[in-house]
């Protein structure tokens, strides 16, 4: 392992590994992440593969070094010197909150030019199988959101949109939370929770995003597809986004009371956005035509 003259504990994030600012001897500063032994197995393959997305040209913590410690596994990367995207993107004006929105989006259509392997179960059948664990899960929950009927009839009834969908590596988390802004420019971080999938999938979490700005949200929405954003694709991402709703009450209920508000304020505004799942374009997007 690199030598450190020093060393900042991180404590912001959900994951597993104890994160680090370190500080070398000739003043460069580090991320070094601490992987427990037990979580460990899968590390190798994600230092991997973030090294094919940095040789992409993806803004982003480049993979250096990985390798195993007395609690586990490390890795160390570069470290990014910036501001958290989601405490400074609501304070700037509405032109570079969009324009920056479409910078996230371009940058994820390059990270979606990564494959996924050969031998990956077909979409359809692995993500309906999720589908029903998510419903059984939402069942089986002792708290229920209001009118979750619309949101499990919208499921039923767009499974078929599944059928065919191309899969690709995934970033896993892509969300204004895992972005930073150093020099003017987005960085994107933490890859931790990488896969392969549909690449509109990985719009499931542009919620948390359109919380905090409908016009990143839109504007990354509209660099990914050059602005021409294809309807059938608001209608996969609303499934997507019904799915990752349904899950998230019974996923909250052991983090206490504070997240159960979160997940049950969230399908408040999921419902309103979409119309009670009647229109699959959500009321927060604002195309280009806005700034033009």
């Amino acid at each position: 392992m690199l030598d450190f003259i020093s060393k900042e504990q991180i404590r912001k994030g959900w994951s597993c590994d104890t994160k680090y600012c370190a500080v070398a001897a000739d003043g460069t500063k580090y991320l070094l992440r601490v992987t427990p032994e037990s979580k460990s197995a899968s590390r190798a393959d994600m230092f991997r593969m973030q090294h094919k997305a940095a040789s992409l040209g993806i803004p982003m913590c480049r993979p250096i070094e990985l390798g195993k410690c007395d609690d586990g596994v490390y890795t160390i990367m570069t470290w990014i010197d910036g501001v958290d995207a989601e405490d400074t993107v609501p304070n700037l004006p509405p032109s570079q909150q969009y324009s920056l929105g479409i910078e996230t989006g371009q940058i994820l259509k390059k990270i979606h030019m990564i494959p996924a392997p050969d031998d990956q179960q077909q979409w359809e059948d692995r993500f309906n199988a999720k589908i029903d664990r998510k419903i059984k899960m939402y069942n089986e929950c002792t708290l229920k959101y209001e009118n979750d009927d619309a949101i499990i009839e919208y499921i039923n009834n767009n499974r078929h949109l599944l059928a065919n969908r191309p899969q690709c590596y995934q970033h896993g988390d892509y969300h204004i939370g895992n972005m930073m802004i150093e020099n003017g420019k987005i960085v994107i971080i933490d890859f931790d929770r990488y896969d392969f999938g549909d690449p509109w999938e990985e719009f499931n979490r542009i919620v948390w995003t359109a919380q905090i700005s409908p016009l990143f949200a839109s504007g990354m929405i509209d660099g990914y597809f050059d602005y021409n954003v294809p309807m059938e694709f608001w209608k996969l991402l609303a499934l997507y986004i019904s799915s990752n709703t349904l899950s998230s009450l019974p996923w909250a209920i052991p983090f206490g009371d504070k997240e159960i508000k979160t997940m049950i304020n969230q399908a408040n505004d999921i419902l309103n956005w979409y119309d009670n799942m009647r229109n699959p374009v959500p009321s927060w997007y604002n195309s280009r035509e806005k700034f033009n």
